[in-house]
């Protein structure tokens, strides 16, 4: 492990949060914490989880893939 801020020693949750922050959230202003919660869960159940084709599983939605693997 090296030191604090390095993104590599976690870079899938650094991707994801990536991700999260320029698709979602820099596109509202959130009136209240429930709003947010609400929008940003339905970003990773709805949209992320089985809409969003990733490159790293072979464009694939995480769901679709999960399906293929069990």
């Amino acid at each position: 492990m090296s030191g604090k801020g390095y993104c590599y020693n976690n870079a899938l949750a650094e991707s994801f949060f990536h991700s999260l922050k320029v698709e979602c959230i820099y596109d509202y202003v959130f009136s209240d914490r429930a709003q947010a919660k609400t929008i940003i869960f339905e970003y990773i159940e709805v949209y992320y989880n089985k809409q969003r084709l990733h490159s790293s599983i072979g464009y694939k939605t995480p769901a679709r893939f999960e399906q293929l693997c069990a």
